[in-house]
């Protein structure tokens, strides 16, 4: 079997998802170069950071981080890109294992009770057949030592992609786009709810508020980009 499996990566190598070059054996997805060319923020290793910025006076947090910087035509919103529209889910779990390597070294993470991703509709779910965060949430969770649930937020009615919009015009969407369930799966408890991009921070303000009305929670938030 396991020449058979080494056959058929010498006929069809993998490549990294970022430049299309062979990867090592030891590579997963990205290769090494482009791991270090990748705009890491680190802003769970700083006290103030920008996305602790955005959410100032909307919602209370423990902590917040996100793993890369966001531009347009930049490495993140091609990696992005390939997680959301090109079916390489993988990337998804590649991110949570990179970024969950670095929280569980942290004392603010140590508390952390279970990770709960931000929700697809059922719509937007069948026609891309995964949730680009739930694999980034399940590594999460195994690096933290801690249990992951997509029960607790349902999105009920579908929305647009809000990427590049204003804050007047994602201001719009409304609570009722997502609901609260299994209450009782996150009462008395440290969250750290996950999504894939921060831009102005509206979709993670109204689920972190819908969340933060189960009994004496305590909210965090990690994602793997944020728009600067």
């Amino acid at each position: 079997m396991n020449l058979f499996s080494d056959f058929l990566e010498f006929v069809f190598p993998k490549t990294c998802i970022c430049c299309g070059t062979a990867l090592l054996v030891e590579e997963k997805s990205i290769c090494l170069y482009c791991r270090y060319q990748l705009p890491t923020t680190n802003f769970h290793y700083q006290n103030e950071n920008t996305a602790k910025k955005v959410f100032y006076g909307r919602i209370p947090l423990v902590n917040i981080t996100s793993l890369f910087v966001f531009h347009k035509k930049n490495m993140t919103q091609q990696l992005l890109h390939q997680l959301k529209y090109k079916g390489k889910e993988e990337i998804s779990s590649v991110l949570g294992d990179w970024l969950g390597e670095e929280l569980k070294t942290l004392v603010w993470t140590k508390d952390i009770d279970v990770v709960i991703p931000v929700p697809l509709h059922a719509k937007k779910m069948r026609k891309r057949g995964y949730n680009q965060v739930a694999g980034f949430g399940v590594n999460l969770a195994k690096h933290l030592d801690c249990s992951y649930s997509d029960k607790v937020l349902i999105k009920e009615t579908p929305s647009a992609t809000q990427v590049f919009k204003n804050r007047s015009a994602r201001a719009e969407m409304k609570h009722d786009l997502f609901k609260l369930q299994n209450e009782a799966l996150i009462a008395n408890k440290h969250i750290l709810l996950v999504d894939d991009i921060i831009t102005t921070g509206t979709t993670l303000e109204t689920c972190a508020q819908i969340v933060l009305q189960a009994p004496n929670t305590k909210l965090s938030i990690a994602t793997m980009a944020i728009t600067m």
